[in-house]
């Protein structure tokens, strides 16, 4: 085969390539919308408390998540500066029924419950902190089942 062929094609898949990891990094981190309703119960998770009386950030990590670490201490520290927040934080390593109920592809992933246990929003990967106020503010309006994020 010519070597010029060769070379035309690795460069359109390195091109290729490029622009999927492009698309996926922009699509991190930030609110994506859920195209069904539905509530979670803390047992549901293997929570032995109750939900925030406001909005719960269900944060799904695992074991070899590097950002998981981080993505805690932000939604930590969210969750402390707004009163009726709650953290709760599920590793689901040993947990693929977990992982498989809620279509977890990707750790980490944050769920916004609303006081209700609805589910108002969905954050993959490491979520950006505008996000996570966006998704919130979401969660604290009463008619977010309308937008099903």
């Amino acid at each position: 085969m010519n070597p010029l062929v060769i070379g035309a094609i690795l460069l359109g898949l390195v091109v290729v390539a490029t622009a999927i990891g492009l698309v996926l990094r922009s699509r991190e981190g930030r609110v994506h919308e859920v195209h069904r309703f539905r509530k979670v119960t803390p047992e549901e998770i293997d929570f032995d408390q109750r939900f925030g009386s406001f909005a719960t950030l269900v944060q799904f990590s695992s074991e070899f998540c590097t950002k998981c670490p981080a993505t805690a201490d932000l939604l930590s520290k969210t969750a402390d500066a707004r009163q009726g927040v709650k953290h709760v934080e599920v590793d689901i390593t040993h947990r693929p029924d977990i992982a498989n109920s809620f279509n977890i592809l990707q750790t980490p992933t944050t769920l916004i419950l609303d006081e209700t246990g609805a589910i108002a929003a969905r954050i993959g990967g490491a979520p950006r902190p505008d996000a996570i106020t966006t998704a919130l503010d979401i969660a604290l309006r009463r008619d977010h089942d309308l937008y099903f994020i």
